[in-house]
C-alpha cells in the first residue's frame, strides 16, 4: 500500500501557509466586512448574464448548503447589494442580480484582489513569476480545477516564444522516456527537428504552434514543407505532443486541426506524417480528421522494435 503520509503533510503545510498569505484566515477577506464565501458568491453574481445568476446554479457550483446561501443572499439584500428575482424562462427558478451599489462593492474587491496578486508577483523576477504561474497551472490541471473548461475557451494556440523550443525538446524527451521507455536517441531526433525549424523555415509555408491552458504550455505541433513529389505540394505534420495534465481537453485535436487548416490555407494539396504503433490517442485524432495509413514497416529505433506508420490526408 502506498504511504501517502509525507505527501499529505506537504499538502497540508502548503495549505496552511497559502491561506495565511491570501488572508483567508482574517475576519474579512481583502480587508472587507465579507468572508471568502460571501466574496465568491458576489463573484458568481457579478459574472452572470443580464438576467441575473441562478440561485440553484450558485449553490451547485460552490457546493453550498441551501440555508447558508439563503442567509448570505438575505444579507446582500439587506445591505442593498443584490435583489432577488425569477427566471424569465421558468418562474419557479430564483435568480439574484447585483444592484448599482453591489456592483461598486464588487468592483472595489476585485481591484483589491488584483492589487494583492500584483504585490506578490512584483517581488519575484520574471523567471520566478513564470515558474510560479506554471506551477499553479499544473496544480489546477492535476486536481481538476479546470475540468469544466472547454477546449475552445480554455486552450489557446500561439507561435513560439523564447524558451519554447527548449521546452518542446525537454517535454518530448521526458514524456516518451516515462511513457514509452524511449532512449536518448528519440530526444536527439526531436532536437534536430526543432533546431532545423528554428534556424531556417519559410514563414509563409511553415508554422509552429504552442498550446497553452491554465496559463502554461501543454502541447505543440509543427507544419513543415516536404520536397515536392510528382508536382504535388505536400505538408508534413511533426512533433505533436499533449502534456498528460491537459489530456481530455481536446488539445491534441485542436493542434492537428490548426495544422491541417494552415496547410490548406497556404495551398498544400496533401499532408502526411510519420508515427509509430501504440499512440492510440493521436491515431484516433488522425483517423477522425481523415488521415489514412498508407505504409507501415517494422523498424528498430529509440531503443525498441517498433512499427513505423506513414499517414496521408488529401487536402482537396
Amino acid at each position: 500500500m502506498v504511504d501517502l503520509a509525507p505527501a499529505v503533510a506537504s499538502v497540508r503545510s502548503f495549505n496552511r501557509s497559502y491561506t495565511k498569505v491570501i488572508g483567508v484566515l482574517d475576519e474579512g477577506l481583502l480587508k472587507s466586512p465579507y468572508t471568502l464565501t460571501e466574496v465568491r458568491v458576489l463573484f458568481e453574481i457579478a459574472h452572470a448574464g443580464p438576467d441575473g445568476a441562478s440561485v440553484a446554479r450558485i449553490r451547485e457550483d460552490l457546493g453550498l448548503d441551501a440555508g447558508y446561501l439563503s442567509r448570505i443572499l438575505a444579507r446582500f439584500d439587506g445591505e442593498g447589494l443584490a435583489v432577488k428575482g425569477r427566471a424569465a424562462s421558468d418562474a419557479r427558478r430564483g435568480t439574484v442580480a447585483l444592484t448599482e451599489r453591489g456592483r461598486g462593492v464588487f468592483s472595489g474587491l476585485d481591484e483589491r484582489s488584483s492589487e494583492q496578486a500584483a504585490a506578490w508577483l512584483s517581488r519575484l523576477g520574471a523567471g520566478d513569476r513564470g515558474r510560479l504561474v506554471e506551477a499553479m497551472g499544473q496544480i489546477g490541471g492535476l486536481l481538476g480545477f479546470e475540468a469544466g473548461t472547454s477546449s475552445t475557451n480554455g486552450v489557446t494556440l500561439r507561435p513560439p516564444r523564447a524558451g519554447d523550443y527548449g521546452w518542446v525538446v525537454e517535454r518530448h524527451g521526458t514524456l516518451y522516456a516515462t511513457e514509452r521507455d524511449f532512449d536518448e536517441t528519440f530526444e536527439a531526433d526531436v532536437a534536430r527537428i526543432v533546431a532545423d525549424y528554428a534556424s531556417s523555415h519559410d514563414p509563409e509555408r511553415e508554422a509552429f504552434w504552442i498550446a497553452e491552458a491554465f496559463g502554461r504550455r501543454v502541447g505543440c505541433v509543427a507544419c513543415v514543407q516536404r520536397p515536392t513529389d510528382g508536382g504535388v505540394d505536400t505538408a508534413q505534420l511533426r512533433i505533436l505532443l499533449v502534456d498528460p495534465t491537459a489530456r481530455g481537453l481536446g488539445v491534441g485535436r485542436r493542434l492537428v486541426e490548426e495544422c491541417v487548416e494552415f496547410a490548406r490555407k497556404v495551398g498544400y494539396r496533401r499532408m502526411m506524417l510519420f508515427t509509430v504503433d501504440g499512440l492510440t490517442a493521436a491515431h484516433k485524432i488522425y483517423r477522425t480528421l481523415g488521415f489514412e495509413i498508407m505504409h507501415q514497416a517494422a523498424v528498430e529505433m529509440w531503443g525498441h522494435h517498433l512499427v513505423e506508420q506513414e499517414w496521408w490526408l488529401e487536402l482537396g
